[in-house]
């Protein structure tokens, strides 16, 4: 954990993470007092499950992964927040009978509706799951980021296909089954009854620049990201989209 200039505390910044840490600090320090309770949808790990915790809020991590939660369950020990962090084992498709309806504070769901079977019905879980007031993290793959890189690599077929496809998938063989553009991504959460208050950028120039630069010019590398997030067309270039809603009071 590392203190902010504001004083608040948080996870290192990076720039794969720090513009989804700001929208979240934010919506931490609007709620300040409470202890939230937070779902991670596909959590993994604890990358966001664990920090949360250390900030004095329930979190429960669902994810298909034994492997992953068996890691998670090891991390929140290591951090001395075991009491705080429940690791359920599940996927995306079948949330809606892992959670009872209407508990949830926060709710994030990041690198997941990419993959599922069907993205719908996971927001109308993840709405029904939360508080009304309750917020929602969304973390999905941008599709414009996916043409350019393959186009950039040589891949002009692929990059093609990616390109014509509905879904911003690019056949059988790619390991997502749909990417978004933030149009799509806002219409799919509006349609399942959130409401959209931002999109950002995520990964704007991180996977662009060299490694070299990218470590040694950290600092500034963040600042970037974070100032170009939320500005199209660089917005809408990034590898990720981060949109942050919330079900109607």
């Amino acid at each position: 954990m590392e203190q902010t200039p504001g004083g608040r505390t948080g996870p290192p910044s990076t720039p794969r993470t720090a513009v989804i840490w700001s929208v979240l600090r934010a919506e931490l320090d609007r709620r300040a007092g409470d202890r939230l309770t937070v779902l991670d949808v596909g959590g993994g790990t604890g990358g966001f499950a664990v920090p949360l915790a250390q900030a004095g809020h329930r979190v429960t991590v669902v994810d298909a992964s034994p492997d992953a939660l068996a890691a998670l369950t090891r991390r929140a020990a290591e951090a001395g927040v075991a009491q705080g962090v429940r690791a359920v084992q599940g996927d995306g498709d079948a949330l809606a009978g892992l959670v009872e309806p209407a508990s949830v504070d926060l709710v994030l769901c990041h690198s997941v509706l990419e993959v599922v079977d069907d993205p719908a019905p996971v927001v109308s879980a993840l709405v029904t799951a939360l508080r009304p007031g309750g917020a929602a993290s969304v973390l999905v793959a941008g599709r414009a980021a996916a043409v350019f890189g393959r186009a950039m690599n040589g891949h002009l077929a692929l990059a093609a296909a990616l390109a014509a496809d509905p879904t911003g998938a690019a056949g059988p063989r790619d390991t997502l089954r749909r990417r978004y553009d933030a149009d799509r991504a806002a219409a799919l959460l509006t349609a399942g009854g959130l409401v959209v208050e931002e999109i950002h950028g995520v990964r704007v120039l991180a996977d662009l620049i060299p490694a070299a630069v990218a470590d040694g010019q950290s600092t500034a590398l963040v600042e970037l990201e974070r100032a170009l997030a939320a500005r199209p067309p660089y917005r809408d270039l990034a590898a990720q989209l981060h949109l942050f809603a919330r079900r109607p009071a």
